[in-house]
């Protein structure tokens, strides 16, 4: 269906000035129609007032002169721009129509009341976007992002060109490096039970693989209808993975739209220094999604690849004197077979 309508979701939690700037760039886009939800899992610094107060224009954020990519965000958007604020039971009924009719496609801001991680606040807005009967699609994207005006044009043509496509994804640039590729596709090994992301350039204008991260994700709505939400128990981390792997499971394909375009803040040498809140995660996750999806074989296979490659990396961790990611990830471990 030409112009699908989209639904655009941010997650924040604690990162309000990500947002706005996020916001500030997706606001430029030429994508006739779409609206934009902005979801707050309880975040303790206030974050949806400041999100409001930009909104009704009485704040904008600094970004620096010689930043790059400054024009993608910059002037300020014309304000006060017209929002709805709901709480997770509101708006997972759907919200009030009658107020929403006294705007012009005004942005969603719901308040979750709780941090219950990636999935749960994706989940709220979803049961909201499904709630309206005119979503066609509903597009995940990190809220440290920064998009190039056309980069939605882009996934909801590659989208809409083959009915079998269910997820895709764009060409993920590097914030700090804007040159360098961070994400161009991924590959998930069912035998490792490792998903690793293409970091090069493909001479085409959209080329199928087999993991889209959850940073730039438009899913169309028979995926989630069929697929169903994005799974909560993970928290954090391999959530999008796994609904890659189901959406591929469910007889759908997954594509990635090259020329669609995109700038996410993180470490330009890799994912930055690891904390003990990630390897937590992260291993809890990536051991919890081996042994829920995987039959005997593949699940022996990858999780002695995990326990070979952690040994090499236990090894590393003691010569930098890092014992509490050796203790966090062994943590993970043992809490993800529960």
């Amino acid at each position: 269906m030409e112009n699908s309508k989209v639904y655009i979701i941010l997650l924040n939690y604690n990162g309000w000035v990500d947002t706005i700037e996020c916001l500030e760039s997706v606001l430029r886009i030429d994508y006739p129609n779409y609206q934009v939800i902005v979801v707050d899992n309880n975040s303790p610094n206030n974050s949806m007032e400041y999100i409001k107060a930009w909104a009704e224009g009485k704040l904008d954020v600094w970004v620096n002169p010689n930043n790059p990519l400054r024009k993608l965000s910059f002037p300020p958007v014309q304000k006060p721009i017209p929002y709805v604020f709901y709480s997770k039971e509101e708006a997972e009924r759907g919200g009030n129509p009658e107020i929403e009719k006294q705007f012009i496609n005004p942005m969603i801001f719901i308040q979750t009341g709780y941090n219950g991680g990636f999935a749960f606040g994706n989940n709220v807005a979803i049961k909201y976007a499904l709630a309206k009967k005119d979503a066609e699609c509903v597009l995940l994207l990190n809220n440290d992002t920064v998009v190039e005006k056309d980069f939605l044009n882009k996934l909801v043509e590659v989208s809409q060109a083959d009915k079998k496509i269910g997820i895709t994804g764009c060409k993920i640039y590097y914030y700090d490096n804007p040159s360098k590729i961070w994400f161009n596709g991924g590959k998930f090994n069912e035998w490792t039970g490792r998903a690793v992301h293409i970091q090069k350039e493909i001479n085409k204008e959209v080329s199928e693989c087999n993991f889209i991260t959850g940073c730039c994700m438009l899913i169309k709505r028979e995926v989630l209808e069929k697929v169903g939400l994005l799974d909560e128990s993970y928290f954090m981390y391999v959530e999008d993975l796994d609904y890659s792997y189901k959406t591929i499971k469910s007889g759908y394909k997954l594509a990635v739209a090259h020329n669609s375009i995109i700038w996410h803040k993180v470490g330009a040498s890799g994912e930055g220094e690891i904390s003990e809140f990630s390897a937590y995660w992260i291993m809890r996750s990536r051991i919890r999604f081996v042994i829920e999806n995987f039959h005997i074989a593949k699940k022996i296979s990858a999780l002695s690849f995990i326990t070979f490659t952690r040994l090499i990396k236990f090894i590393e961790y003691l010569i930098k004197g890092r014992k509490d990611i050796i203790f966090a990830q062994l943590k993970g471990i043992k809490d993800a077979k529960r």
